[in-house]
């Protein structure tokens, strides 16, 4: 029970990492507060941990929208009393070099991937700050420190939110509050699932992927799920503004 009596919010956990995040948490203790724009797979998530014997709460709202942000937040506290984790998770991919890229599908990106983590931690830091304790774990990608081909605005959002982690840690360590990033490689969850299958190969693509990573596999969510437990707990306190690579050897190995 590494997570006994915290309380977690998890953005994002309708499906693939924040689902599996969010079921690891409960069954280490935690009451996870589930949040998604999309209800139907909140709800799932939440079932299956209720199933299991944990605590949580579903809440949908959009990261991206104040108004749901600040509603989400209340209700959590008027639930729980307290947030003792933040994982921001919610995210989305974007496909494209720079030129070809439509300015609103640019600006779609930014807004979920960056906007998206300013707005929830602002809304929940005040509370970490009145309890002096709390763990913020901020969603990058191994892509923030490489070049990856046809991924220029997800490497740019990921890219702030590594810097954005460095700079919260630097003003919120007085409060006891620790920030870090999670650092994936390629892990094979739904979207990216779907996103190979309408390749015109899908398994050369997935082929293709695998061999980026030094064991020749993807990462699977639960790999990532593990790291953000460490990160939740208590015996990660020593690590503060750190970027934690989760992805097969892909940044150091070659």
């Amino acid at each position: 029970m590494r997570l006994d009596k915290k309380v977690a919010l998890i953005t994002g956990a309708g499906s693939g990492i924040g689902k599996e995040t969010a079921l690891l948490f409960a069954k280490e203790g935690a009451k996870v507060i589930v949040n998604d724009v999309n209800e139907v797979a909140g709800k799932q998530t939440v079932a299956e941990i209720i199933q299991h014997g944990g605590e949580a709460l579903f809440i949908q709202a959009n990261v991206t929208n104040e108004s749901d942000v600040k509603k989400m937040v209340d209700e959590a506290l008027i639930s729980y009393e307290k947030i003792d984790v933040l994982f921001n998770n919610a995210g989305i991919s974007g496909i494209g070099v720079l030129h070809e890229i439509d300015l609103e599908d640019w600006k779609n990106v930014i807004n979920v991937n960056i906007n998206g983590i300013f707005l929830v931690s602002k809304y929940v830091i005040p509370h970490m700050i009145k309890q002096q304790s709390g763990s913020i774990i901020n969603m990058s990608s191994c892509i923030a420190e490489i070049g990856l081909a046809n991924r220029a605005s997800y490497a740019a959002t990921k890219g702030a939110v590594l810097s954005l982690t460095k700079s919260m840690q630097v003003d919120y360590a007085k409060d006891k509050i620790r920030v870090n990033a999670l650092m994936p490689g390629t892990i094979f969850t739904p979207f990216v699932e779907d996103y190979l299958s309408k390749d015109a190969n899908p398994d050369a693509a997935i082929q293709s992927i695998k061999s980026r990573q030094l064991g020749g596999d993807l990462g699977k969510p639960i790999d990532v799920a593990y790291a953000a437990l460490y990160l939740a707990s208590d015996e990660s306190k020593f690590m503060m503004g750190s970027p934690f690579m989760i992805d097969g050897g892909v940044v150091n190995g070659k």
